[in-house]
C-alpha cells in the first residue's frame, strides 16, 4: 500500500515536480548569479544589492489570496497564471538600463505571481493523493527544485560568463515558460470528487477559524521556528556567491559551490521525506534545522579551505532541505485538508517575512561595515534557535495521526484507489 501510492499517482508526482523545479525556486537557485556582473555594469552597492532580499514581504499580505484562490479553483488554473507572470518577469528584466527601482519592480511583481509555482500549489496536488506515503512523495516533489538549481547554476553561469547576463535571464525565461506548458498541460483539472469530499464535513474558513488558528500551539511554534530559520535566507537567495569570493574563494570554484548547495538541499528533502513517514516530525524538524547552524559558523569563521567550505555549504543546503516538506506535512495532517493551501500560505508568509526581515539586517550590517562574517554568525544563533521551537511542538497537544473528517477520509481513500485522478 506504501510504495503502490505512488505507481497510482505517478502522473500527478510527475506533473507537480516539474512544475515545482522549473518555477519560481529557479529564481532562488540562480539569482546570485546574476549579482557580480549587474553590480559591476551599474555600479550598485553590495547592500543595494542585499535588499532584494526584502522584496518578497509584498507577497506576505498576498499569500492567503493565493492559497484561497488554489483552494478554490485548483492548481492547474493556478500554476498558469504563475507561470506566464514568470516568463513575463524574466523577460522583464533583460530590458532594464540600470535603474533599480525598475528592477526591484519587476522582482516584486514576478514574486506576487510566481507564487502560484510554488509549494503552495503543488504541494496541495500532492497531499490529495498520498496519505501512508506523503512524506515520501513530498520529499521527492521537493527535491526537484534543488536539482533543477544544480543543473541549471553552472550552465546559466557558463552562459552569463560567454553572453551576458541578459542571455541568462531571456534562457530563464525561456525555461520556464517551457516548464510551465509541461507542467500545466500533464496536470489533471483538481478533482471535484475531492474537493467535494473534503469540503463535506470541513467548516467554511472564517474569521473564527483565523483565531482558533492562531492559538493553535502548535502552529504558533512552526511559524516562529520557521521564521528563524529563515533569517539567513538572502545568503542562499542571492549573497552566496558574493559571501563566497568575499572570504576570497575563486570566481570559479564559488560558481561550482552553487551546485554543492543544492545538492545539500536535495539530501536534506529526500531524507527528511523519509524520516517524516517514520518518525515524528519535531525530531526531524530538529535535527534536519539544527545541523545548518554549524554551516553558518563555519563560514563566518572566515574558513576558505575547500573542505571546509564545502562541508559548510552542504550543511547550509540541509535546513532548506527539509522546511518545505516539514510544513507541508504539519499543514496536512494536523489541519482541514479543504483549506490546505490557505494554510501553508500563512507557513509561506512566514518564511517570505523571514526571508525579508533577515535581508534588511544583512543590508543594514553591510551598510555599517560588519561584513558577512557578522551576518553567518548571527544566522547560526538563530537557526539553532528556530530548530528548538520545532522541538516544542510535541508539547502542542498535536496529535501524530491526521486529523481528518469522514469526508476527508472518504476523498483520501478514493485518490489511494485509483478512483479519483
Amino acid at each position: 500500500m506504501y510504495l503502490s501510492e505512488l505507481r497510482i499517482n505517478w502522473q500527478a508526482l510527475l506533473s507537480a515536480s516539474v512544475g515545482i523545479g522549473l518555477g519560481s525556486a529557479l529564481s532562488h537557485y540562480t539569482m546570485s548569479l546574476f549579482g557580480p556582473p549587474l553590480l559591476a555594469e551599474f555600479g550598485w552597492t553590495k547592500a543595494q544589492f542585499a535588499l532584494i532580499g526584502a522584496l518578497p514581504v509584498v507577497t506576505l499580505l498576498l499569500a492567503p489570496f493565493a492559497g484561497r484562490f488554489t483552494d478554490r479553483f485548483g492548481a492547474r488554473r493556478a500554476a498558469s497564471l504563475g507561470f506566464v507572470a514568470l516568463s513575463l518577469g524574466f523577460l522583464g528584466f533583460t530590458q532594464i538600463d540600470g535603474s533599480l527601482p525598475a528592477f526591484f519592480a519587476i522582482y516584486a511583481l514576478q514574486h506576487v505571481f510566481g507564487i502560484l509555482t510554488t509549494s503552495l500549489v503543488f504541494c496541495r496536488v500532492i497531499v490529495e493523493r498520498f496519505d501512508r506515503a506523503r512524506g515520501l512523495a513530498l520529499s521527492l516533489l521537493m527535491t526537484m527544485p534543488p536539482l533543477a538549481g544544480a543543473i541549471a547554476a553552472p550552465l546559466l553561469g557558463s552562459l552569463i560568463a560567454a553572453e551576458g547576463w541578459r542571455a541568462g535571464y531571456a534562457a530563464l525565461a525561456a525555461v520556464t515558460a517551457f516548464g510551465g506548458l509541461i507542467a500545466v498541460g500533464a496536470m489533471r483539472a483538481q478533482s471535484n470528487e475531492a474537493a467535494k469530499a473534503w469540503a463535506a464535513k470541513t467548516p467554511p474558513f472564517t474569521a473564527g477559524s483565523l483565531r482558533k488558528l492562531l492559538s493553535h500551539r502548535g502552529l504558533l511554534m512552526l511559524l516562529a521556528g520557521m521564521f528563524l530559520v529563515n533569517l539567513p535566507q538572502a545568503i542562499a537567495s542571492s549573497q552566496l556567491k558574493l559571501v563566497l569570493e568575499d572570504a576570497g574563494v575563486a570566481a570559479s570554484t564559488a560558481t561550482w559551490m552553487l551546485s554543492v548547495y543544492a545538492v545539500g538541499v536535495i539530501v536534506g528533502r529526500f531524507l527528511s521525506g523519509l524520516a517524516l513517514d517514520r518518525i515524528p516530525a519535531h525530531l526531524v524538524a530538529l535535527a534536519a534545522l539544527g545541523l545548518p547552524a554549524a554551516g553558518y559558523a563555519m563560514l563566518g569563521s572566515g574558513a576558505v579551505q575547500v573542505g571546509p567550505v564545502f562541508l559548510a555549504i552542504l550543511l547550509i543546503g540541509l535546513a532548506q532541505g527539509a522546511e518545505g516538506d516539514l510544513g507541508a506535512y504539519f499543514v496536512s495532517r494536523n489541519f482541514d485538508m479543504a483549506n490546505f493551501s490557505l494554510l501553508l500560505s500563512f507557513v509561506t508568509a512566514v518564511i517570505g517575512g523571514g526571508s525579508a526581515v533577515g535581508s534588511g539586517i544583512l543590508s543594514l550590517m553591510l551598510h555599517q561595515g560588519f561584513g558577512y562574517s557578522a551576518f553567518l554568525l548571527f544566522a547560526a544563533v538563530t537557526t539553532a534557535v528556530g530548530a528548538a521551537l520545532f522541538a516544542l511542538t510535541a508539547k502542542s497537544g498535536d496529535k501524530a495521526d491526521p486529523v481528518l473528517s469522514t469526508g476527508q477520509e472518504m476523498a483520501l481513500e478514493q485518490v489511494a484507489k485509483g478512483e479519483v485522478h
